[in-house]
């Protein structure tokens, strides 16, 4: 009997694990060097308090886990390193915004065991120069991808909060 016909019965019987979809992808220090040409400047902090905490709220419909978030900004450009629940597991999502757009995003880690296909090109591409619109939404539609559904809320708050605390940071 060939090996990929005893696979199968043994996941049922729960002797092999499933394969899994999680991973580092890209190390968080990899993605802001590459974000400034191999050297980033030094982080700062935006705190969420007040009205940048309710608005965070409303984003992520739930209360951030935190009282302040690092970025990096140096130029019209700022980077965020900023996390999600997919299912039941955060996802580690890299931001990058020029000029109030994102200009890249990137799943750095992923814990979920299915619905990593947003880590893909095919999918962050709908990103690029993405702005915020009224009532803190994107300004453009963002396409779902079956049985990810998730992961794909999780970025598109996660872009929507970088966006956010991006325009904050530069508010007068």
């Amino acid at each position: 009997m060939k090996m990929k016909n005893l696979l199968f019965p043994l996941l049922l019987l729960g002797l092999v694990p499933p394969l899994a979809a999680k991973g580092v992808y890209e190390a968080p220090a990899a993605f802001l060097a590459d974000a400034f040409e191999g050297a980033p400047p030094t982080p700062a902090v935006i705190w969420l308090t007040g009205a940048k905490r309710k608005a965070v709220t409303q984003i992520l419909q739930h209360k951030p886990d935190r009282l302040r978030i690092r970025y990096w900004a140096r130029a019209g450009r700022s980077a965020w390193i900023l996390e999600e629940i997919g299912k039941e597991k955060p996802i580690t999502v890299g931001v990058v915004i020029d000029d109030g757009r994102i200009s890249r995003i990137r799943v750095l880690v992923f814990r979920e065991s299915r619905g990593d296909e947003v880590r893909h090109a095919f999918f962050t591409r709908q990103f690029e120069r993405a702005g915020l619109a009224p009532g803190n939404r994107l300004d453009r539609p963002i396409d779902g991808i079956s049985g990810a559904t998730l992961s794909v809320r999780a970025l598109t708050k996660l872009a929507r909060v970088a966006l956010y605390l991006d325009h904050q940071r530069t508010a007068p």
